[in-house]
């Protein structure tokens, strides 16, 4: 499939990439996982080898239940994503890169990918960009009304050169589906209006749930005192209440 010269070649390889392998140059350094792909140079890189790459197109890979995936606000700059199933985590929606193994094939009655009979939920027709990019080659020759022209793609906000501050791509698994009311059209607008779904909602609350777990587990210990003050005044009381009584004496 992807050796049809209608593909372009940044897409080829990004398509075939593998990703969070270590650096062979920055072996020894720490987070040296290669999860940048220069459009350019058409390689993967790590963040130690940003500096010769600083006024490339740039595109970071994360890593969600073992697998690529992208933002959508990064991928749509240079490919039509329309259909492709999304996923909302830490704020950010994003989509894989490729179709994902399945131990077996499904047999609901649902929607499913055109591609690999996947389970999506409705509107969606494609898992992944490949399963989209096979579609669009199988019937319609080609990409060219579904590419588009981007000249500057820089890295989120946040990254500075090589110093790995770059965040290491890995998205948590509260992870939920993207509600197909958001789902953008050929035009590039959103079908709700920027509606959100519940599910996005109840992600959003379950992270702010947590934090505040984390918050409070790591307040400093004299938040506390007021309980332990509290605690060793019940015991002196119960100690005094158990005590002999006091006996007049006997003459």
């Amino acid at each position: 499939m992807m050796g049809l010269s209608s593909v372009p070649h940044w897409l080829e390889v990004l398509l075939g990439e593998k990703f969070f392998n270590p650096c062979l140059i920055h072996e020894s350094a720490k987070k040296n996982e290669k999860n940048i792909f220069c459009l350019d140079c058409c390689i993967s890189i790590c963040p130690h080898c940003l500096s010769p790459h600083r006024s490339h197109r740039l595109l970071q890979v994360r890593r969600y239940v073992y697998h690529d995936v992208i933002r959508v606000d990064d991928i749509e700059k240079l490919i039509n994503c329309d259909f492709v199933q999304s996923y909302t985590t830490n704020s950010a929606k994003v989509v894989f890169l490729n179709q994902r193994p399945q131990s077996r094939p499904f047999r609901g009655s649902g929607n499913v990918c055109t591609i690999c009979d996947r389970s999506l939920q409705d509107p969606y027709l494609f898992c992944s960009v490949a399963c989209k990019v096979h579609h669009l080659l199988r019937t319609e020759g080609g990409l060219s009304k579904y590419l588009y022209e981007c000249e500057f793609l820089p890295l989120p906000e946040g990254v500075k050169g090589e110093s790995c501050d770059l965040d290491d791509g890995q998205l948590t698994p509260d992870s939920v589906l993207e509600s197909p009311d958001s789902l953008r059209t050929s035009s590039g607008s959103s079908a709700s209006g920027g509606a959100v779904g519940c599910r996005t909602l109840a992600c959003t609350a379950t992270t702010e749930i947590v934090k505040k777990k984390r918050s409070s587990a790591t307040a400093p210990r004299t938040s506390y005192r007021p309980t332990c003050l509290r605690v060793s005044e019940i015991s002196i009381s119960l100690n005094r209440r158990k005590s002999f009584p006091h006996r007049s004496p006997l003459y």
